[in-house]
């Protein structure tokens, strides 16, 4: 069974950088094939797909997110990262990793086998 848990600051000042954690364990983030995504909900919205980065470390991003985001992964612990620069209040939300069997870059839940529980970000002076 693989788990995901996502974790970071639950506040964030606006104009700083957000960095989040997802922590695999049950499988490896370098199964093949497989991808991780970062998928966010902003409240009172739907899910946004912010990026993903595949098994063999090739990322993709959302162009609505591309200029400021940076997804990374530390294969020797099994993690990856979440990047997001210049964090407004609209960056709010419940920030989300999720595992699929093929490189999907959509928001839609019945794409992804597995999610994390979700971690609530916060950005507010």
């Amino acid at each position: 069974q693989v788990q995901l848990q996502e974790s970071g600051p639950g506040l964030v000042k606006p104009s700083q950088t957000l960095s989040l954690t997802c922590t695999v364990s049950g499988g490896s983030i370098t199964t093949r094939p497989s991808s991780w995504s970062w998928i966010r909900q902003p409240p009172g919205k739907g899910l946004e797909w912010m990026g993903v980065i595949a098994w063999d470390g090739s990322t993709y991003y959302s162009p609505s997110f591309k200029s400021r985001t940076s997804i990374s992964r530390d294969t020797s612990k099994n993690q990856l990262t979440l990047q997001l620069s210049s964090v407004t209040p609209e960056d709010t939300g419940v920030y989300y990793c999720a595992r699929s069997r093929r490189v999907v870059i959509t928001a839609t839940r019945d794409d992804y086998d597995y999610w994390g529980q979700g971690t609530q970000v916060t950005v507010s002076s």
